[in-house]
């Protein structure tokens, strides 16, 4: 099947560059596309600033305009999304297919001095549970990018099936090649492909500006990097193959030794 990674800077209210992108995507046979974080709604230290009214407005906007377009298009996406309950926000990521939409709460938050979400934000802390579903019978994992960091969710991807991990991500400084070494690690250890969508364009204020780069990339089981977008916005539209996955499980065989164990 084919799937898609679009990687953005925070979209204007227009729904017309969405609508561009899907219609690429209708006439490349894509099934999912999958779009990078704080795409939808405006970057982290800006919401620092931005009344929940706005927010509110911004997000509930995209959810509309993404619910028309996936039905129009007959197309699934993955997009991380503000999900606003009353006076609560929770950075969340939103399935949209069709006919529905369902969301996902971050369960991993960066919390460092300069980027503290687990501060900004409402979601709970509790056990990991990593969100999956199936698509025409690839199964799909969610992990936001910094959840990749930790070993807990790993063995969900391995208990669940997961063919493929989604990773929408906003990494940004001096990051890349530290990146590119993880994914290759976790998605050669799990037999899974990775799919990443990384944020570009710039946050700027009186003191500093950060740079996403972008970098979206598709990492097979094998741990080898398939393809790698530029540093700017573009689309990236990759094949998911079984045999591929089936072939690269059976070689290593690391879920055999795990279910030999009672894992």
């Amino acid at each position: 099947m084919k799937i898609a990674a679009l990687q953005l800077s925070t979209l204007p209210m227009s729904s017309s560059k969405l609508d561009y992108y899907f219609r690429i995507c209708k006439k490349k046979d894509v099934e999912l596309l999958l779009l990078s974080e704080y795409a939808l709604n405006s970057f982290f230290k800006e919401l620092e600033s931005t009344p929940i009214s706005m927010i509110k407005e911004q997000s509930n906007h995209k959810i509309n305009a993404l619910k028309e377009l996936c039905a129009k298009y007959d197309i699934s996406v993955v997009a991380p999304i503000v999900h606003v309950k009353g006076k609560s926000l929770y950075k969340s990521t939103a399935k949209f297919t069709p006919k529905s939409v369902a969301y996902y709460d971050q369960q991993f938050l960066i919390n460092y001095k300069h980027w503290n979400e687990e501060k900004f934000f409402d979601n709970e802390i509790g056990e990991f549970n990593l969100p999956s579903f199936n698509i025409d019978g690839v199964k799909f994992g969610i992990i936001n990018g910094f959840e990749l960091h930790f070993d807990i969710a790993f063995g969900q991807v391995m208990k669940k099936g997961i063919d493929v991990l989604l990773c929408p991500s906003a990494s940004t400084f001096d990051s890349s090649a530290r990146w590119i070494e993880l994914l290759k690690l976790r998605a050669f250890t799990n037999s899974v492909y990775i799919l990443r969508s990384n944020r570009v364009g710039t946050f700027k204020n009186k003191n500093e500006e950060w740079k996403f780069y972008g970098h979206s990339n598709l990492v097979s089981p094998w741990g080898e990097v398939e393809l790698t977008l530029g540093s700017h916005e573009e689309i990236l539209i990759v094949d998911i193959c079984k045999d591929e996955l089936n072939e690269a499980r059976k070689n290593w065989g690391w879920k055999k030794a795990l279910t030999k164990r009672g894992y």
